[in-house]
């Protein structure tokens, strides 16, 4: 049985009485992150080496969150490369591809994506000639029908970059069926999990992607960004790099001296969602899979109840309602400013912010133009009683126009 009480105890933050449902954009940090980052720069760090007690420990602390997040996504360890965030580490990747792009070629981007996992794809087919072709969402639904994907599928398809899970409405397209149809035509699919990966177990072999991206900090972690590539494939890709920095990958790909006591916050991370599970035994990879089933299933219910409470307003409109997605909920409250329903929440306690979430164009598509719209996201530390002064803060917004 998850027990929400117990877990909620492993973050400080939660003391503070808010009800955080702004995890889509940072959840919140519990204790054993923050001491394992803490452990690790008081224990003494150097540079990489195996000569040295400092060096052995930043080496090891590497070692052990490529481990740790292959196990999370379900990759090679061979293939984790780090980066200050997956936004920089999308623009790095797409510099490198496009290299061998030309006026010739095309990429596929759609409107439901996080503007991270467009703008550099985009920005990259411009500067060499290439061709963009978008998929779009039907605005209606807020799903991406695989047939929209296909549609501008082409032999001349290099990449396509697809989201996981929309950061907004929690859309979760069928991601396998577009690397199938992607890869019938020869291009490469790039998978944008920064919302995926705090809800669902991944399995980038499964999902057969060459690529997957996210942010340690949307599940407990530090504030940097990871990206899984097929080691043959990155094997196969030469980045710009120093002259003396290391040619073998995944170090390849990685620009600097890493963040060593981020990456033991990113190893505590995906231990502490393993041991959500309360399940001892067996491998961390199949504890992690036990401790999604777990999360979700407190969080679909948790979402049932929110859904069900907004829906009950007539004056709120509530975007996301694929027939798959995260626990996410974007809503308008009709005749009353974003901002203010925000500020209504925040009086009640509530971090339920009103933005577009940098998905620019998902948002334009809804309707919102760049204001967007409320964001409320449940996590792992979501209560019921959360849920229903949340609610609340949205009614309450409501009254404002009768």
């Amino acid at each position: 049985m998850y027990d929400v009480t117990a877990v909620r105890a492993h973050f400080p933050a939660l003391d503070s009485g808010i009800a955080f449902f702004d995890g889509p954009g940072g959840t919140q940090t519990p204790t054993p992150v923050a001491r394992a980052m803490s452990e690790a720069m008081l224990a003494g760090l150097s540079n990489r080496d195996r000569l040295t007690p400092t060096g052995r420990r930043a080496d090891d602390i590497v070692t052990s969150a490529r481990e740790a997040m292959a196990d999370l996504l379900g990759a090679d360890a061979a293939g984790v490369v780090f980066g200050r965030s997956m936004t920089s580490l999308t623009y790095d990747l797409a510099r490198t591809l496009s290299a061998d792009w030309g006026p010739q070629d095309e990429i596929v981007v759609t409107s439901l994506d996080h503007d991270a996992n467009v703008r550099p794809w985009v920005q990259a087919a411009q500067a060499v000639g290439a061709q963009v072709r978008w998929a779009h969402f039907d605005p209606d639904t807020a799903e991406l029908p695989l047939e929209a994907v296909t549609a501008v599928l082409s032999p001349r398809t290099r990449v396509v970059a697809l989201t996981g899970a929309s950061n907004v409405l929690g859309t979760r397209p069928d991601v396998t069926a577009v690397a199938t149809a992607a890869h019938q035509q020869g291009a490469y699919v790039f998978l944008d999990a920064v919302h995926l990966a705090p809800h669902v177990s991944i399995d980038m072999a499964e999902l057969d992607v060459d690529f997957v991206a996210c942010s340690p900090y949307k599940f407990f972690g530090p504030h940097l960004g990871v990206l899984a590539g097929v080691p043959e494939t990155l094997e196969s890709l030469q980045p710009a790099k120093l002259l003396p920095s290391p040619a073998r990958i995944p170090e390849r790909f990685e620009v600097g001296t890493l963040p060593y006591e981020a990456l033991a916050g990113v190893s505590a991370a995906v231990d502490f969602i393993a041991d959500l599970s309360g399940e001892p035994a067996g491998t961390r990879r199949e504890r992690l899979v036990l401790s999604y089933a777990e999360v979700g299933a407190h969080e679909r219910g948790l979402q049932a109840r929110l859904e069900e409470g907004l829906d009950q307003l007539p004056t709120v409109r509530r975007y996301s309602r694929a027939r798959h997605r995260t626990p996410t909920a974007f809503l308008r409250v009709a005749g009353v400013d974003g901002i203010e329903v925000s500020r209504r929440c925040a009086e009640a306690g509530v971090n339920a912010p009103c933005s577009n979430f940098y998905a620019i164009e998902a948002s334009r598509r809804l309707g919102l133009g760049d204001e967007g719209a409320i964001r409320a996201g449940i996590a792992a530390y979501t209560t019921t009683e959360d849920v229903d002064r949340l609610v609340a803060g949205v009614h309450s917004a409501a009254e404002l126009v009768g």
